[in-house]
């Protein structure tokens, strides 16, 4: 295999598939991780998926990337809009990253429209469902080459 990229994701998404489907729908992360294996692996890479409920988990892994992934997509959940431990963690990553988020968080409560991860992040997917991670892998990809 070629590179590793991570896939990290925030607070209640170990509840997709259950957690208002309306707004997230009815994959789960085991899908998400299922369709980003695929797209990695058609161009010679893997991916590592990671959720945690607690924001120090999230910055320990983010340390961890530094030392063993190429890239990182990340989906911060509500901590994209809190945390500023989570930015300093990924401005001490100096691969790629991807920030994801399934809603469009723009047509959300107006204290979603600010992303603090987003100051970090190379690109920024959001409002394409879990096709976002999918599209964010490919990007990812394209970028490592």
């Amino acid at each position: 295999m070629g590179k590793t990229i991570h896939i990290l994701n925030g607070p209640n998404l170990n509840l997709l598939g259950q957690r208002q489907p309306e707004i997230y729908g009815h994959d789960t992360l085991a899908d998400i991780e299922v369709a980003c294996a695929a797209v990695a692996a058609e161009q010679g890479h893997a991916v590592r998926l990671f959720q945690s409920n607690h924001e120090g988990e999230i910055v320990d892994q983010i340390h961890a990337a530094r030392r063993d992934a190429a890239a990182i997509v990340i989906n911060p959940a509500a901590y994209s809009h809190t945390s500023v431990a989570i930015l300093d963690a990924l401005n001490s990553f100096d691969g790629p990253v991807i920030e994801v988020h399934i809603s469009n968080i723009h047509k959300r409560e107006s204290f979603r429209h600010h992303s603090y991860v987003s100051l970090r992040a190379d690109g920024v997917i959001a409002g394409c469902g879990v096709e976002g991670y999918a599209l964010a892998v490919q990007r990812i990809c394209s970028l490592l080459g």
